[in-house]
Formats: C-alpha cells, sequence, structure tokens
C-alpha cells in the first residue's frame, strides 16, 4: 500500500473527513505509549519513525549496531518483519530464510548482526537474550508498548517531514508529535528540507537532542552506474527519495517506476520493467531492500539478475556526539576495546535501504 497523497498536502476533504478516526487513533497510541514496558535484563535501543513510511530508520539502526559491536558488545536486532509471513520469535538465516518468510530489512540486518524476527517484541527481545545478545537494537516499535527502552531514538524525513500534521488514517503520525517526543532521547533529522522544522522546534522545547544525517549512495556503484541511462524502480516506503538521491548524483535517470512498500514484483510487473529497459536500452537499478525481494522469488528471478543495486549509508553529521549520547544511556564505556580489532573512530560504513 502507498501513502495516500493528501497526507503530505496542506488541507484536505479527505483529512478532515478522517479526523475523528484520527482523534480516536491519537488517543490509543499517546495512551499505549504512556504504559511501562517490561524489562529483559539486557539494554533496549529502540529507532522508530515520528510517521508512517519510510525515514531512514533502518540504516541508523545499522550504523548504530556497527557502533556497539566496535565496542565490543554483541548487538542483536529485534524487528517484527513486516511484509513476512512468519511471527516468530525466529532466527533469520539469510541462506535458508526469503523475504515472503520474514520480511525484507531483516535480511539487509542480517548482514550486519544477529536479527530476531517476533511479532511479539518481549518473546523476541528474550530470544535475543538467550542467544547472547548484550544489547537488543530495535528497528521500529517506537509505539509498541510491551518492552522497556533505555534509549529511544526517532527518525523524520526533512522533506516530507510530519505532512499535514494529523495522526493516521487522517495523516502520517503514528502519534501526536508532543507524545511521541516525551518518550524520545534524540530526534534524527534525514536529508535535506525545511518538513521537519515543527518537530525540531518541539524537540527543542522539550530538550530533545537533535542531530542531522544523510543518506549517500555508496561510491563504487555511483562510478558504475555513471553514464548509462537509468530505469530506477522501488517499493519502499518512500520511492522518491531514492529517485531523488539518484539525479542528486548526476545519474542519468529515464524512467522512475513506484510500487507499494514492500511490493511484491508480480509476472506482469517483472515483464514490463524487463520489457521497457530492453526496449529503451535502460540500465535497471533498485534499492538493496528490493532486491532482497526480488532474489528470493521465482517470479522474480530474472529481474533480479539483470538490476543493479545503489546501496545508501547514513551519514550523521554530528556523529561524536550522538555516539557518546547513545554510549551514555546505553551505560557502555565509549573507549571500550573492540574484541575484533581496533576500534574506528568515524562514522561506521553502514549501508541500508533508502526508505
Amino acid at each position: 500500500m502507498r501513502d495516500p497523497g493528501f497526507w503530505w498536502r496542506g488541507r484536505s476533504r479527505a483529512a478532515e473527513l478522517l479526523s475523528p478516526f484520527a482523534y480516536v487513533y491519537g488517543l490509543v497510541a499517546t495512551a499505549r505509549l504512556a504504559r511501562p514496558g517490561a524489562s529483559v535484563g539486557i539494554k533496549i535501543l529502540c529507532v522508530g519513525n515520528l510517521t508512517v513510511g519510510g525515514a531512514g530508520k533502518t540504516p541508523l539502526a545499522l550504523a548504530l549496531a556497527s557502533w556497539l559491536r566496535e565496542a565490543g558488545e554483541a548487538p542483536f536486532f529485534l524487528t517484527r518483519g513486516y511484509g513476512g509471513r512468519l511471527r516468530g520469535p525466529i532466527r533469520v538465516d539469510p541462506q535458508r530464510h526469503t523475504a515472503d518468510e520474514v520480511g525484507d530489512e531483516p535480511l539487509l540486518l542480517a548482514r550486519v548482526a544477529p536479527t530476531i524476527v517476533a511479532r511479539d517484541r518481549l518473546a523476541g527481545a528474550r530470544t535475543a537474550r538467550e542467544g547472547g545478545a548484550s544489547v537488543v537494537v530495535m528497528d521500529d516499535g517506537f509505539q509498541n508498548p510491551s518492552l522497556h527502552k533505555d534509549f529511544s531514538v526517532l527518525t523524520i524525513d526533512a522533506t516530507r517531514g510530519i505532512g499535514n500534521g494529523r495522526v493516521f488514517p487522517a495523516g502520517p503520525l503514528r502519534a501526536p508529535v508532543a507524545p511521541q517526543l516525551e518518550r524520545a532521547d534524540a530526534l534524527v533529522v534525514i536529508g535535506t528540507g525545511t518538513g521537519a522544522a515543527a518537530p525540531a522546534r518541539e524537540a527543542a522545547r522539550r530538550n530533545v537532542p537533535l542531530f542531522t544525517g544523510s543518506l549517500e549512495p555508496d561510491p563504487e556503484r555511483l562510478a558504475m552506474l555513471r553514464g548509462k541511462p537509468l530505469l530506477a524502480f522501488a517499493g519502499i516506503g518512500n520511492p522518491d527519495k531514492f529517485f531523488a538521491t539518484l539525479a542528486g548524483a548526476g545519474l542519468d535517470l529515464r524512467i522512475r517506476r513506484a510500487f507499494d512498500d514492500h511490493a511484491r514484483y508480480g509476472t506482469r510487473a517483472v515483464r514490463d520493467l524487463l520489457a521497457v529497459a530492453e526496449a529503451q536500452r535502460l540500465v535497471l537499478v533498485t534499492t538493496e531492500k528490493d532486491m532482497m525481494r526480488l532474489a528470493g522469488e521465482p517470479a522474480s528471478a530474472a529481474l533480479a539478475r539483470q538490476a543493479q543495486v545503489l546501496p545508501v549509508r547514513l551519514m550523521l553529521s554530528e556523529t561524536a556526539e550522538f555516539r557518546r549520547l547513545t554510549f551514555d544511556r546505553l551505560g557502555i564505556a565509549r573507549d571500550a576495546p573492540d574484541r575484533n580489532g581496533p576500534s574506528s573512530r568515524g562514522t561506521p560504513r553502514a549501508t541500508g535501504p533508502n526508505a
């Protein structure tokens, strides 16, 4: 399902009609945020979104896990596994599991650290602890009250921001801004634009630290695509962000095809993309997240073989400050030695979906 267009505009008839439902949803969401979560005996770090849709939380979660590993911790990812059919708790095996089973994002996360998929977050955290985790990094789940979070970070896209400022289903907010920020330890604005101005002001009013970052394409893959005519396609929370990344890098973007978030590429879509690319002699390019779904489905195997992937990585402007805050809140020594070798002091090269 793609976000309704009226979410990202000003006043609209649709938003007005849905406002009673949004009011009730906001009350329920606020009440859930206030509920105390259970502790499982290890630290819980949560990365969430203020809004529905892609804002960059997965690349941030990947970066945080990389920092934790550098500090000698044993981070495990915990995710719901949206789009997958297995309820869990289950430890993701990228060599065995498919996106249809566990979702696309868990397959990406499992490249960096052990990953648990669980609809029941509390049971998932316990599974991670039993598996040897010293810290759980939750990719999403900020609004889920079942677990006590020791450090919670909210992300927001600087271009789209909070859209019309309304709560679901009248708008993209998962809960009203104020109660979300009241329970956040940091706000990370990703990208450029003025869309995040209002929540940034609210964060400042509540003394919530504000950080900024950008999603930057992998330079080696970028060089491989430069000078080639491209057909870009994406089925992520915000496909336009991926297209903007390509265009902003100066690539020759001829055609853009946006699909629903977590879309399954059926036979018709695959044939269409391949036919257009062949007829116009275009190079197909997509996101890592999309490739996780393409590669695991027989119907899309041909598209997976032909499409190029452009990974992105999160670059924070205040890396040292954010790392210091994270480690302080989790009670981790910032100068702890890396069990696997010398610690890197820069921003980790953690790639993730442009979502």
